[in-house]
């Protein structure tokens, strides 16, 4: 993946940090953003000390601003060997409270204004800002989960927000001649799910898997574990 470049939103942390990881470890070019300026800059060293001074590199952005997103993916198609991007990784993401201890009825308007800004409309001022620098071939991809499809009780706002963003990816894999794709890891270890899950590192292999797999099979619905562990065997 040397001449691969690869843009992370939500790249510091959880499922994003691992991500970023496991594409550098590629040698793919790889731009992470987040809210913490901080954090950014930690995780492009780490980046590069890991992996023999990795092509890193990373921005702080907050996908609530389509400005900042605007910049994010004009910075990033710049970022490596060849013009353009060719993998976005949509891995920003919120929960406001304790997981699975938030039921909607309970919902506070900020805690529901914020998850659907941050967590669907995010997805869609990154997929947006993307577009007028994607490859051809590109891959967008975007981490869901069940609770985006399956009513439980406790989610609130932020499975509605993920519901949202499900259906962003489908309207833009419908209306686009780019690959747009949600990949549900099942529940990871992160601060979204209080620690409980399997690590980031163990499902972030997926992410590369769907960067690189036929883009016929990988457009406007969702695969899960299941699917990736049978086209991996």
């Amino acid at each position: 993946m040397d001449e691969t470049t690869v843009v992370v939103t939500g790249g510091t942390r959880g499922i994003g940090r691992a991500v970023a990881e496991a594409f550098a470890a590629e040698g793919a070019t790889v731009v992470v953003a987040a809210r913490d300026g901080a954090e950014v800059e930690e995780t492009v060293e780490a980046l590069r000390d890991a992996n023999g001074n990795a092509d890193a590199a990373g921005l702080r952005a907050d996908v609530r601003d389509e400005f900042d997103v605007e910049r994010l993916m004009e910075t990033a198609s710049r970022a490596g060997d060849a013009a353009g991007i060719d993998v976005v990784v949509a891995a920003a993401g919120v929960y406001h409270g304790e997981s699975g201890h938030t039921p909607t009825d309970g919902e506070s308007y900020a805690a529901f204004d914020d998850h659907w800004r941050t967590n669907a409309r995010g997805v869609f001022a990154t997929v947006r800002e993307a577009l007028p620098h994607l490859t051809d071939g590109a891959r967008v991809l975007v981490p869901s989960g069940t609770v985006a499809r399956e009513g439980k009780p406790g989610y609130g706002s932020y499975a509605i927000s993920k519901a949202g963003a499900e259906a962003v990816v489908r309207g833009f894999a419908a209306d686009t001649d780019h690959v747009v794709r949600c990949l549900d890891p099942g529940i990871v270890a992160t601060e979204l799910t209080g620690g409980q899950g399997r690590d980031p590192a163990d499902v972030a292999p997926m992410f590369v898997w769907a960067a690189t797999a036929d883009p016929k099979s990988l457009d406007g619905d969702v695969i899960g574990l299941r699917e990736w562990r049978q086209a991996t065997r």
